[in-house]
């Protein structure tokens, strides 16, 4: 290899160069040494010396591995300040003597400000936390470490996600004043923007980004403006950009399309759902991680069960782990369906949302799915759930669909614990739970407790209708109470209901 170097035209001046190089890079850190060094040479070397490429690129496969060790290194201080700084969450005074001590020599020797992006990123759980730390590190070090527009981006985003658009603009405002306009500014104010539904305000950062002498929309540009109209329905203007990013020549990307999708799928939009994600495939765009949820999540919202199933098991991992509110769709999606085995799939899947995640809507459709499914021991564990955590049921539909459970079975005694417990828990109190008491006391001739469920109408101030007298009657007739029947009729007159034709 050495002999081939040699031949190399004008060795002396390359060599030399690399003598020069190498003395001005061996005083940083290696890492960024090795980097500078490979730039350096690059750049100065003839594009006619046919042989320095391969020489280049055996000495550029042994800098990456080393330049990946050093990102690595960052990423893991990182995330040991990012630990401490939410051990002291909530405490303004500990977090700024911690920054002090820890943050000022990291975010120094990563003067490209890579350091504090990357803690910005590792702190996306908690937003609040992220932008005190970006906070201070522009008050403390802006001076020693000039700001960059990575940072200002990334801060200007986060700003958004906490709804607080005033101070994304501010921080717009102050890194433009420092001349650090770039795309990504504008990016990631439209971001701020888009986050908070505020179309008109991203509308005019895009039209600003446009008339920038020194800037050009990016195809995440138009992505941000897919997702702002897709999030607000305006299917109408998200087609317009994707018609825009054609005739501009702009290659659209996997965000491209899931944007599309996403926005499609907020307006219902199944057909088009589908047809996008068709077109994905056709233009060779490859579906990512975000995509199969998308599509999990549309084809459970549009109960196409089959589907739903293909794409869940594609990222059944993924979903299992992390995907709850996914989870939760596809339990929707086969409560609604007529599958002969969504009880068992339900139940497989409800084992995989932790305890502590409890939702009452999903309790609620559960124990309607029991009740339909006429399994009582199930629906009053899931009743019970319910009760123990303060969960109440207002919809008159759903009491009917339980009692309507519990007379399939003919459980008076379980309805009527049921009732009790509704009525001190604030649940629906209809005629209906006490009507279908009376039917069930009835045909099991316990009239005395019958009898007793008019008192407890009285209790709950529910008004005789003409049904509660006309099972009275039917009643006493089935069980030869002429007596009481004929008592009843009188009463059914007197309220203006008349005399049933069978009475």
């Amino acid at each position: 290899m050495m002999k081939r170097v040699w031949r190399i035209p004008e060795k002396e001046a390359i060599l030399q160069r690399f003598s020069e190089d190498y003395r001005k890079c061996y005083t940083i850190g290696r890492g960024s040494a090795n980097a500078l060094w490979i730039r350096g040479l690059a750049g100065k070397a003839s594009s006619s010396q046919s042989a320095w490429p391969r020489v280049f690129t055996l000495f550029a496969d042994k800098c990456c591995p080393a330049d990946s060790l050093v990102k690595q290194d960052m990423r893991e201080k990182v995330s040991h300040l990012k630990d401490e700084l939410l051990a002291y969450s909530g405490d303004a005074e500990k977090i700024e003597k911690l920054l002090a001590d820890r943050g000022v020599l990291l975010f120094n020797r990563y003067a490209d400000g890579s350091a504090v992006v990357e803690l910005l990123n590792q702190l996306k759980s908690s937003p609040g936390l992220a932008l005190q730390a970006f906070d201070w590190r522009r008050r403390q070090l802006d001076y020693r470490t000039p700001m960059t527009v990575e940072e200002y981006s990334k801060a200007i985003v986060v700003a958004g996600r906490l709804k607080n658009v005033d101070l994304a603009a501010e921080l717009f405002k102050e890194a433009s004043t420092k001349r650090l306009k770039s795309t990504s500014l504008y990016n990631a104010l439209m971001t701020a923007y888009m986050l908070n539904g505020l179309a008109v305000k991203c509308q005019s950062v895009f039209w600003d980004l446009k008339m920038e002498a020194t800037c050009t929309p990016t195809i995440v540009t138009y992505n941000t403006l897919i997702s702002l109209f897709g999030r607000l329905m305006l299917i109408d203007h998200m087609e317009a950009t994707l018609r825009e990013i054609n005739d501009l020549d702009v290659c659209p990307n996997v965000g491209t399309y899931n944007y599309l999708i996403a926005g499609y799928i907020t307006a219902w939009m199944w057909d088009d759902v589908e047809k996008t994600y068709r077109i994905m495939n056709a233009e060779s765009i490859k579906p990512d991680l975000t995509t199969h949820l998308l599509m999990l999540r549309g084809y459970a919202h549009s109960g196409k069960l089959d589907k739903m199933e293909e794409i869940y098991e594609l990222v059944k991992g993924h979903v299992d782990r992390h995907g709850i509110p996914l989870i939760r769709s596809m339990i929707c999606a086969y409560s609604k369906s007529s599958d002969v085995n969504k009880v068992q799939k339900i139940e497989e899947l409800l084992r995989l949302i932790p305890k502590d995640d409890y939702r009452p809507w999903l309790n609620v459709i559960v124990i309607c799915l029991y009740a339909k499914e006429d399994l009582l021991d199930e629906m009053e564990n899931s009743i019970n759930e319910a009760f123990e955590c303060n969960t109440s049921v207002t919809t008159v539909g759903v009491m009917r669909c339980i009692i309507s459970s519990y007379f399939r079975n003919n459980a008076v005694d379980k309805l009527a614990n049921f009732v009790s417990r509704a009525e001190c828990a604030g649940w629906k109190i209809c005629r209906s739970l006490y009507h279908c008491k009376m039917v069930m006391y009835a045909s099991q001739r316990r009239l005395i407790e019958m009898e007793r469920v008019l008192s407890e109408m009285d209790k709950v101030n529910l008004n005789f209708s003409k049904k509660t007298f006309w099972i009275l009657v039917k009643a006493y007739t089935t069980w030869g109470e002429k007596d009481k029947c004929q008592q009843i009729l009188g009463m059914m007159c007197r309220h203006g209901y008349g005399i049933p034709i069978n009475g």
